[in-house]
């Protein structure tokens, strides 16, 4: 990376994990005052592994046994939709995935299951993205989306628009589930982060593209809370998403946010890849389903750089 991609991305990266003062000694009015005690709100990291910046980020969450128990069914849901490698930004980061699997397990995770609804076809997205080698390689299960019957229809009496959506079995029978999308451009829904992985646990999203994307985006991320979003922001594809081109724009960001509310770690995600969040309209529908907060400035905000 150049060195003015690199302050580029620093700077972005700064206004977004700063937001809670850790750039400045002046609190911003109405401001959240933040001490580093206890649990956080949002953690921003930045280093060269996706991998070591889970395992700090998770710390200070207090750590994976605090979500995951032992004899536990735990689901991982990363972004895979796409045949594309690592390096296209198009899927959530393998190491980071892999090492979520293994940190399951030493939590005494009886299974741990990776999936998603891909776009691509399944097999082939699976492997080229890494992350079926990176998950069995810890002894993680792969589990295919593509199934019709594996999907059962609940309803979600608080959507506007996606009351009876058809969603993945592992989603409603397991009992710990992260949300791993990777952070990049898409050129219907504006933005690919937290909520908008909520796709890939549903059958049907031709009916979500044909009736108002933004809001079902939105209904979709009320059909369970994940125990914590991580988000990839290693490499962001900026431009030409989500598939991705010749002529894509991926940004090595080499950042990763972790949150459980998953407004604000969309907000946040918008303000590092320089989106304005009027553009994006299903995070403040989310705001209004009473989803979260993209008021950051409230909220306790930790910033690691490794």
């Amino acid at each position: 990376m150049e060195r003015r991609d690199f302050l580029k991305g620093a700077a972005v990266f700064a206004l977004t994990a700063g937001i809670a003062g850790k750039l400045s000694a002046a609190a911003s009015p109405g401001q959240k005052p933040t001490t580093g005690q206890g649990v956080p709100d949002l953690v921003a990291l930045r280093g060269e592994s996706p991998a070591e910046m889970f395992d700090a980020g998770i710390a200070l969450f207090g750590g994976i046994k605090a979500f995951v128990k032992p004899g536990q069914s735990v689901v991982i849901k990363p972004n895979i939709g796409w045949d594309r490698p690592p390096e296209s930004g198009a899927n959530a980061n393998p190491e980071l995935v892999g090492r979520m699997v293994k940190r399951c397990f030493e939590a005494g995770a009886k299974e741990v299951f990776v999936f998603d609804h891909t776009c691509d076809n399944w097999v082939n997205s699976y492997s080229r993205s890494g992350i079926k080698a990176a998950v069995e390689a810890e002894g993680g299960t792969m589990v295919s989306g593509a199934v019709e019957e594996d999907y059962r229809e609940i309803d979600v009496p608080n959507a506007l628009r996606m009351k009876k959506p058809k969603v993945h079995r592992l989603i409603l029978d397991c009992d710990v589930f992260f949300n791993v999308p990777v952070l990049k451009h898409h050129g219907g829904a504006k933005l690919t982060c937290a909520m908008k992985n909520f796709m890939g646990l549903v059958w049907d999203r031709r009916f979500m593209h044909a009736n108002n994307l933004q809001q079902c985006i939105a209904d979709a991320s009320l059909i369970r809370r994940p125990d914590l979003n991580v988000v990839d922001a290693f490499r962001v594809m900026s431009t030409g998403g989500p598939r991705g081109n010749v002529n894509s724009i991926v940004r090595n960001m080499k950042s990763l946010l972790l949150s459980r509310d998953i407004v604000a770690v969309d907000t946040a995600g918008a303000r590092l890849i320089g989106f304005p969040l009027e553009t994006v309209a299903h995070i403040t529908n989310g705001e209004k389903l009473g989803l979260g907060t993209t008021k950051l400035n409230t909220l306790d905000i930790r910033r690691i750089m490794l």
